[in-house]
């Protein structure tokens, strides 16, 4: 009798315990889609790298243009002349290879320098749901990190945040 009443008294205090601490959970990338800065952001973005790229190509133009003049006179060429234009050809390439480079990692920055803001903003509106909703844990669901969460225990907050993100 004593072991019933133990096994009772700890199937209890699990329910009770389990009661009082709620998760929920979210996708942070349907969150950022979600808000209208997000969008302006990656056409901004969107414009920065198409810039990049038009230089890319006028400078890679630039360079074919130069290489197939190289090409056409090499052997009219005295050898001092043509290894000075060869120098001029590898530094041209080499330019070319480090500003896509550079380029690149500006983007990179500049996506990161877009985003940070408008996850600051999520990170900000998830402590208040969480807060005003008494939530313990509020899980990231991106990426399948999670695949599965009981509805019993956890709350799906997508509609909640997007609603919240909008204000």
């Amino acid at each position: 009798m004593k072991k019933l009443t133990l096994i009772l008294f700890m199937m209890l205090m699990t329910l009770t315990v389990s009661a009082q601490y709620k998760i929920a959970y979210y996708s942070n990338e349907a969150a950022l889609r979600s808000m209208p800065e997000y969008q302006q952001a990656q056409d901004d973005i969107k414009r920065l790298a198409q810039q990049y790229e038009k230089e890319t190509k006028r400078a890679q133009e630039e360079f074919n243009a130069k290489y197939e003049d190289f090409l056409d006179e090499v052997n009219n060429l005295a050898p001092s002349i043509r290894r000075k234009r060869q120098i001029e050809l590898y530094q041209a390439m080499e330019t070319n290879v480090k500003f896509r480079d550079e380029a690149n990692r500006l983007l990179a920055q500049a996506e990161k320098d877009a985003i940070t803001p408008l996850q600051k903003r999520i990170d900000e509106t998830l402590r208040l749901i969480a807060a005003e909703h008494s939530y313990l844990l509020i899980v990231n669901t991106d990426s399948n990190t999670c695949p599965f969460i009981s509805p019993i225990i956890g709350d799906n907050i997508n509609v909640v945040l997007t609603e919240a993100l909008k204000k």
